[in-house]
């Protein structure tokens, strides 16, 4: 559990909420359900007609590792890699076999399937390079989903702002009613700016970071298993896939 997204969602919200009651307003205008729905249900129908299905649903999927970030041990990962290479070295490749079903990893367990084929290190660079860009290329579009549905949001809570004004103006016969009924109808900006600032964009910025480390990390394995091919000495793959952790 990510506890600094947690953390910043919890301060965004106490401190809007916090500063609505500090103004003397009260916490109830702000929960309307018609805007809720407006804003929330208008948002997610464009983000659907803008993107295939399978790009939403892999969006709706990785919101999670906002929350749940994705556990990457790249030290151990160097470990294991290294010491593939020390086997490698001393008994030979077909050795590695024994390996495959200790890596939960589909991505490394291509690459050790290929590696033991005997494929060469450019082979196995080729052939996982275009997985790794075809991997990538899936999670940034479903990363783009959530910046889609921060730039829907804040227009479709003008939208409901103006079905909210619409409905005040058709009771001008009764000026009581046309202040809070002014305030109620803003509440769907309130919402769109809302979600967009507050939920929709850190979680697309959010993704974009641990999309980048994974890339990171599958890159270093293509390394790492090339060198392993070249039958580099243990101790050069560690030293240079060490470059890879900050």
């Amino acid at each position: 559990m990510d506890k600094l997204s947690l953390l910043g969602v919890l301060l965004a919200v106490t401190g809007i909420l916090g500063g609505q009651l500090l103004e003397g307003g009260s916490v109830s205008v702000l929960l309307q359900l018609a805007a809720f729905l407006i804003v929330l249900g208008g948002t997610i129908g464009a983000v659907m007609l803008q993107h295939p299905m399978h790009v939403f649903l892999m969006g709706m999927k990785m919101a999670r590792w906002a929350f749940i970030t994705p556990a990457l041990d790249n030290q151990k990962l160097i470990y294991q890699l290294t010491a593939w290479g020390n086997l490698a070295r001393k008994e030979g490749i077909l050795v590695l076999e024994g390996q495959i079903n200790s890596v939960s990893d589909p991505f490394i367990q291509k690459g050790l399937h290929l590696l033991i084929d005997g494929n060469s290190a450019e082979k196995i660079r080729e052939v996982l390079d275009i997985e790794l860009n075809t991997w990538e290329n899936l999670r940034w579009q479903a990363a783009r989903v959530w910046e889609s549905a921060a730039g829907y949001a804040p227009t479709i809570g003008i939208l409901g702002a103006v079905l909210g004004l619409v409905h005040v103006m058709q009771s001008l016969g009764e000026p009581a009613k046309l202040g809070a009924g002014i305030a109620v109808a803003f509440i769907a900006t309130i919402y769109g700016v809302g979600f967009a600032n507050l939920l929709f964009l850190p979680i697309a910025g959010k993704l974009k970071i641990l999309i980048a480390q994974q890339v990171a990390m599958r890159e270093m394995v293509i390394d790492g298993l090339s060198m392993i091919a070249n039958a580099e000495n243990p101790h050069f793959i560690e030293n240079k896939l060490k470059g890879y952790i900050a």
